[in-house]
């Protein structure tokens, strides 16, 4: 072993042992630990590997990067999986691919999508699930969601269609599995482009098919808040072949060039094209065919996403079980509170606990109550998205009434389940939504 191989393996091995003395899980005392909604949890593998990863000093994309890639992949078992800096990148470069100008011949779907093309969505969604959809100048038709499942209504779904429906984008809000079985037959015998917002559902199935695979691309988000992370970080499944370049392309400043980074002329013919109006042999690295951006990760979030994939499979356990106990815990309570409604054929993984609080119950009280007891929550995310501010005068379409939607914004709160709760907090919880009615 060379000096610096073995300078290398001390400095991890120190990792090894700072992490297990400085992050190690504190004990849960029951009214004065915070009981976060979500949060990283980790251990000295992801460590080492974001060490060991800045030693090599690539710094953007390399090995972990393409190894990421192809073990989601196949994780997936899709076409093609593309590693960018966030969830909303994803979002972006999803829709963006539907409005690129090789999207023309792609086969599957109505074509290129132009401006004033409509994308139906739901209306209680993220921010980022919508903007694309403005930034491109298509125009959003809304449809109203479920109480109980907070996903998109999918019987109205049909009825929304106009003669201007491209496609549906459909978030699997919650981690909870919409009904893909009516809605990828309506895509299909309508001709529609399917994209699904994944990124509250890694690892939750749909009559025993990952949520994820059912669209032409999916998206999915690595923020700590999420199934697994790398801190900011996201990425497409590509199931449809015709998106694998463009999506690239898209993320890579929009760039017609293929290579890896550090590499040069993959093509074999680097000064013997001939695009747009460019003189002959003009450079393939510099040629542009899309408008593209830099959403491209790091080499070093990539290394902590492969420890953080290990560990997938028990973290998704863990929320399920964490979903479950908090649902049997509660049940007594289901005169107060509209519990989860979980469609028999999905198996979500879940991103929090929803729970709608039932007429005469005071929804800010009570998360008040909760919040002084230590118990964060989180609304679902935009409630009805036409009345946040910076929506108020985007052009849309409204496909009928919006009262679910509404009443999400109004009544609906959720609580956390990530693997990093246990027995005791998931008991406490419990224990505080029965003390805010003076009952147990």
């Amino acid at each position: 072993m060379s000096q610096a191989e073995e300078l290398r393996a001390r400095i991890l091995e120190l990792t090894r042992e700072y992490t297990a003395l400085v992050h190690a899980p504190q004990p849960f005392v029951a009214g004065e630990s915070r009981i976060s909604y979500s949060g990283r949890v980790f251990d000295e593998a992801e460590v080492v590997n974001l060490v060991s990863s800045s030693l090599d000093f690539w710094l953007t994309a390399g090995p972990y990067a393409e190894k990421f890639e192809k073990t989601l992949a196949a994780f997936f078992g899709a076409i093609d999986f593309t590693l960018v800096n966030s969830g909303s990148s994803a979002n972006l470069l999803m829709v963006s691919a539907l409005c690129a100008e090789g999207t023309s011949n792609a086969a599957g779907g109505p074509g290129r999508l132009l401006p004033g093309d409509e994308i139906i969505t739901p209306a209680v969604t993220f921010p980022t699930t919508l903007t694309p959809i403005v930034q491109n100048r298509l125009l959003p038709v809304f449809v109203d969601c479920e109480v109980g499942t907070y996903n998109i209504n999918p019987a109205l779904v049909e009825e929304a269609i106009g003669p201007r429906t491209k496609a549906l984008f459909i978030p699997h809000t919650v981690g909870n599995p919409c009904d893909m079985a009516l809605l990828t037959e309506v895509a299909r015998r309508r001709n529609l482009w399917l994209l699904e917002d994944g990124c509250d559902a890694m690892g939750a199935t749909f009559e025993g098919k990952l949520v994820g695979t059912f669209g032409a691309m999916s998206s999915l988000s690595f923020y700590p808040a999420h199934h697994m992370t790398m801190g900011e970080g996201g990425g497409l499944v590509i199931n449809n072949p015709d998106f694998k370049k463009v999506v690239r392309s898209l993320r890579d400043w929009g760039r017609d060039c293929w290579c890896d980074p550090g590499c040069n002329n993959t093509c074999g013919r680097r000064f013997d094209w001939r695009m747009g109006e460019l003189p002959y042999g003009y450079d393939h690295k510099y040629i542009y065919s899309n408008l593209g951006y830099n959403l491209k990760a790091t080499e070093m979030q990539a290394a902590i996403g492969l420890a953080q994939f290990e560990k997938l499979p028990r973290f998704i356990e863990a929320r399920r079980r964490n979903f479950r106990l908090l649902f049997e815990g509660l049940k007594p309570l289901q005169h107060r509170l509209e519990l989860p409604r979980i469609d028999p054929r999905a198996n979500p993984s879940p991103f929090g606990f929803p729970i709608t609080v039932r007429d005469g119950v005071d929804r800010r009280a009570l998360i008040n109550h909760l919040e002084g007891a230590k118990i964060e929550t989180r609304l679902v995310f935009g409630g009805n998205i036409l009345r946040q501010p910076g929506f108020l005068d985007i052009e849309r379409r409204v496909h009928g009434s919006m009262e679910g939607s509404d009443r999400i914004m109004r009544d609906t709160f959720f609580v956390g389940v990530y693997p990093g709760l246990g027995d005791a907090q998931i008991d406490y919880i419990v224990e505080q939504l029965f003390a805010f009615f003076g009952s147990r």
